[in-house]
């Protein structure tokens, strides 16, 4: 019988699992790792002001309804990893719960979204880096892409040299930026309540009213938008096995990124559109001049001859982002590697950093080479790929809430706590995600939709599924190789096969794994 008509599970078998530096991160490190993963300064610089422009006074509400599909799929998360705390989160468990082609597709969705905006932070963090010393350049000048590059240089290592340095490091650059974000609120409150803001505008609870909102298509683009602003919280769970209590502090941190970044994002919002208003002019929230970056438009008059602050926060804001967003692609392709979904190289952990060290590596170089590529070819389409990205973390995202669901089926109506969190929860995040991926394909294909106009249609649009098709050509080039055949025959990872299990001994490696 051939390989892939075969049902004999495969043995994966080591006393280290993976070989990952388990029990490294507690609770706080692994909530500090991610809240860095979500870069919560830039995000707000890079979205605020669009999502003011589409809902005016209903920001707050909006950042608060895009928060709900995260808080149930963060749920969806904290289940399957209680179940299987494995570092392949979503590509493991969609591969447990529907098969290795969906399996494989999620991963790819984990990867695309982590190379895309690895290519947009190292961009941003080297336009912040030369603001600093003010000088100004066209984003393709080559001094920006040098600096781009050595900044994914520099998290590439720092990643691959260990996630306990990466820990102690975030530390400092996520405190950084809380500083920062409570000196921009304070100063922005001190000046409406002594009357020195420019355009002072009381709080209004009708800020919070859900009900409130005038125009739908404002609705939706306003929460795609705040959806981005979450994304990278589960950063904790690509780390579950480098944790002191895989099963349990990954989920526990997940929750708790999500509900400070709640906090975080709505309480600078108010701050905001009390400090500066809402007009459409001047430093008003409204005016779409000042959209792309709220903060450079308003850091003179907030802080004065301290605005220099407000840039450093989004420049480590953007290099801590880089450095955490490659943790989870990398451990995502070693999880991939271990179960022959990738070629044996991906599984290579560094024998004494205990990192996935290929993985690492390959991360950076591709990020890098997408990056001067796409650069060089046009900003205009690297701009637009940032559009796209909220279609590929929708997809995966999508999947493991759904694969929650169909995971625990036998066991979702034994008790009220099951009906709740893995039903429930998981069922409506996927669905309400599904809706979010579906209407920013329909808003993508509109050629007026971003900056580029390819095959007739958004640049956006084909930027965006164009990188996930790449995925299935890539899955099915795979496939016909000897290595994939007990991956694809769902022998190396079925839904039995064990929790944390380990990579093959060398003599499998030999035998099954065709040279690849």
């Amino acid at each position: 019988m051939s390989d892939f008509g075969s049902t004999t599970p495969i043995r994966l078998e080591r006393s280290d699992g993976k070989g990952l530096a388990a029990g490294t991160l507690g609770l706080w490190g692994s909530t500090v790792i991610g809240l860095a993963s979500t870069a919560p300064v830039y995000s707000l610089v890079a979205t605020l002001g669009w999502v003011v422009v589409a809902v005016g006074a209903q920001a707050p509400i909006a950042f608060v309804i895009a928060f709900v599909p995260m808080l149930f799929i963060a749920f969806a998360y904290r289940e399957l990893n209680n179940a299987v705390p494995d570092c392949g989160t979503t590509f493991t468990w969609g591969t447990k719960a529907f098969g290795p082609w969906v399996g494989w597709m999620g991963g790819w969705g984990v990867a695309v979204a982590g190379m895309v905006v690895l290519a947009n932070l190292a961009q941003i963090a080297s336009i912040y880096f030369w603001d600093l010393f003010g000088l100004s350049f066209e984003n393709n000048d080559w001094r920006i892409i040098l600096v781009a590059v050595a900044f994914i240089a520099a998290m590439t290592y720092i990643s691959w040299r260990g996630v306990e340095i990466g820990e102690r490091i975030q530390n400092i650059l996520l405190g950084v930026q809380y500083v920062a974000l409570g000196i921009f609120v304070i100063a922005a409150l001190t000046q409406f309540f002594t009357g020195s803001a420019p355009n002072p505008t009381p709080f209004d609870w009708e800020w919070m009213n859900p009900l409130a909102f005038t125009d739908w298509g404002g609705f939706t683009e306003a929460i795609l938008l705040a959806l981005f602003i979450y994304w990278g919280w589960d950063t904790c769970l690509a780390l579950n096995e480098e944790t002191k209590d895989p099963k349990r502090i990954p989920g526990l941190a997940a929750l708790l990124t999500c509900v400070l970044l709640l906090v975080t994002y709505v309480s600078v919002t108010i701050a905001a559109m009390m400090y500066a208003g809402l007009g459409e002019s001047g430093v008003g929230l409204g005016n779409e001049n000042n959209a792309d970056d709220i903060f450079i438009a308003i850091k003179d008059g907030l802080l004065g001859p301290f605005g220099w602050l407000l840039v450093v926060a989004v420049l480590i804001s953007a290099v801590s982002s880089t450095q955490t967003t490659i943790l989870p692609t990398a451990r995502g392709t070693l999880a991939m590697g271990v179960y022959r979904a990738l070629p044996a190289r991906f599984k290579d952990v560094h024998p004494r950093y205990k990192t996935p060290s290929f993985s690492t590596l390959v991360m950076g170089v591709v990020a890098s080479l997408y990056y001067v590529a796409m650069t060089m070819l046009s900003d205009n389409i690297l701009q637009d790929s940032i559009l796209s990205l909220g279609l590929a973390i929708a997809f995966y995202y999508a999947i493991t809430g759904y694969a929650c669901v169909w995971y625990f089926r036998r066991e979702l109506f034994t008790s009220a706590r099951n009906v709740v969190y893995r039903l429930v929860l998981p069922l409506l995040g996927a669905l309400m995600l599904t809706y979010a991926f579906v209407q920013s394909a329909i808003d993508m294909w509109a050629v007026d939709y971003g900056s580029t106009e390819l095959l007739g249609i958004g640049g956006t649009f084909v930027v965006g599924i164009g990188a996930l098709l790449v995925g299935v050509v890539l899955m099915i080039v795979w496939f016909l190789f000897p290595r994939a055949k007990p991956f694809f025959s769902g022998r190396s990872l079925n839904r039995d096969t064990p929790v944390m299990v380990p990579e093959e001994p060398e003599v499998y490696s030999r035998s099954i794994d065709g040279g690849i």
